[in-house]
């Protein structure tokens, strides 16, 4: 069995940056698949072309290119069975959607404003170039004026994380005793920012900061490398 993830990098190899492509990465640890990350930038396009996409993460098995986070989950899931559950059961893939949509739709749009300069600056030049071009056209304005008030803007970010926030005083991860699908979908956002950017997200004494150490604490030797710091 022969596993590849190809993971969006910055210019260093080693800086990982995508929390799409951490989810699966944490979800690969998770089950215990050893597997090989394999770098892949913005401009990269053609890297891609024998997987059907254009972006990242894609997971190579066996011969089989599978593009798209949740179903690269769905399938991880389905095809070791033997391992631990990513989701917990059939109604946990349900409520997992949730926990997805809404890191998808509410954390990631608190978050981006944060990161893009950072993001930026640690691309390659052929990337900046398509990243600043892209980014504007989306926002509308240059990526300068995209967060004017990062104060503000972090206070807006850690009450986005007030629902969590609830869960996580009552017990230690989103899926209970121990992390699920559901926990690799918010942390990944928090590996996106570790990636890029040494701002403190979070208060010290804030429940969420407690989880996000538990997470840090369970990750593999290759993603801890890459996380170091």
């Amino acid at each position: 069995m022969a596993i590849t993830l190809y993971e969006l990098a910055a210019a260093d190899p080693d800086r990982r940056f995508s929390p799409f492509c951490w989810r699966i990465r944490l979800a690969l640890e998770h089950k215990g698949l050893a597997f090989e990350g394999r770098p892949w930038r913005f401009t990269e396009k053609d890297a891609l072309a024998f997987s059907g996409s254009d972006k990242v993460p894609v997971l190579v098995e066996d011969g089989r290119a599978i593009a798209e986070s949740s179903v690269i989950a769905a399938h991880l899931e389905a095809a070791h069975p033997d391992r631990p559950s990513l989701f917990g059961g059939g109604a946990g893939v349900a409520l997992t959607r949730l926990h997805v949509a809404w890191t998808d739709q509410v954390l990631h749009p608190a978050l981006v404003p944060l990161l893009l300069l950072d993001i930026h600056r640690h691309l390659a030049e052929a990337d900046r170039r398509y990243f600043r071009e892209s980014r504007e056209a989306r926002f509308g304005k240059p990526l300068e004026a995209v967060c004017p008030d990062p104060e503000a803007q972090l206070a807006s970010f850690r009450r986005t994380l007030s629902p969590v926030r609830a869960v996580l005083r009552a017990q230690a991860f989103l899926g209970g005793e121990r992390p699920l699908y559901a926990d690799f979908a918010v942390m990944g956002a928090f590996l996106w920012a570790r990636g890029v950017s040494a701002l403190a997200l979070l208060e010290a004494d804030d429940p969420v900061e407690a989880w996000r150490r538990r997470m840090l604490d369970r990750l593999g030797e290759g993603s801890r490398a890459l996380v170091a710091g």
